[in-house]
């Protein structure tokens, strides 16, 4: 499958090539790419130590691993487990931005404007440099980044950019429920260590599926990210 479009669905094999970029960066126009995951994938960030992981317990799960392009701590992703949406800007787009911090914002705006259109209000988008906390350097959803989306103190959407002389990457991804045990088992912490752990970070975000109102229709919110892209604009949408 391997080819992207401005509106479609990219199933990925299971293999590094999930964070393949170069198929993005000749692009001219704007697209979005849904990805749905057939393997479980552990997802370390760009500058992530591999000794984080324990390899037993990813042999165990029979979980892949992958490293992304962006920043921050480790994603799991499971199948049918999460919807995760890739957009492409181009450098002569109107959403480019030269500000590192700035540009993913309007990632932030693109998804609580489809949000809102599903009943959810009061979401937030975290503008400024990014806030790693204690926990962010090893769990991603445990942070604060620019551009990503917050019910109050609870991450919803997770956000990672990668740059080129071309334009810019997003990938953003928001559980359906939020389960940090999965992640936390797959990592080389202290055995003892691990429920101490989840409790400090199983308040720190949300799955779509434990909002108020309850979002359950996934292909629903894919279906507006997705078809909001190609006019999606900083000031237009409603519900920024």
């Amino acid at each position: 499958m391997g080819a992207v479009s401005r509106c479609g669905i990219l199933r990925l094999p299971a293999s590094p090539s999930h964070f393949d970029v170069e198929q993005f960066r000749h692009e001219t126009q704007r697209l979005a790419v849904a990805r749905l995951v057939t393997v479980p994938t552990l997802v370390l960030g760009s500058t992530q130590p591999t000794d984080v992981i324990d390899a037993d317990a990813m042999r165990a799960h029979g979980v892949e691993l992958a490293r992304r392009r962006g920043g921050g701590g480790a994603v799991y992703l499971g199948p049918d487990q999460q919807l995760w949406l890739d957009a492409w800007i181009p450098r002569d787009d109107p959403l480019w931005l030269r500000d590192v911090s700035a540009a993913a914002e309007w990632v932030g705006a693109w998804w609580t404007s489809a949000l809102a259109g599903m009943g959810q209000r009061g979401l937030d988008v975290h503008r400024g440099r990014s806030v790693p906390g204690d926990l962010g350097d090893l769990v991603c959803f445990a942070g604060r980044g620019p551009g990503e989306v917050f019910a109050g103190t609870r991450k919803v959407v997770g956000l990672s950019q990668w740059r080129a002389r071309e334009g810019a990457l997003f990938s953003s991804c928001a559980y359906l429920r939020w389960d940090p045990a999965s992640l936390l088992a797959l990592l080389d912490v202290d055995r003892e260590d691990r429920p101490g752990l989840a409790r400090r970070v199983e308040h720190l975000a949300a799955g779509l599926t434990e909002l108020e109102p309850p979002l359950a229709d996934v292909d629903g919110v894919r279906s507006r990210l997705l078809e909001s892209l190609p006019s999606f604009s900083v000031t237009g949408p409603p519900g920024q």
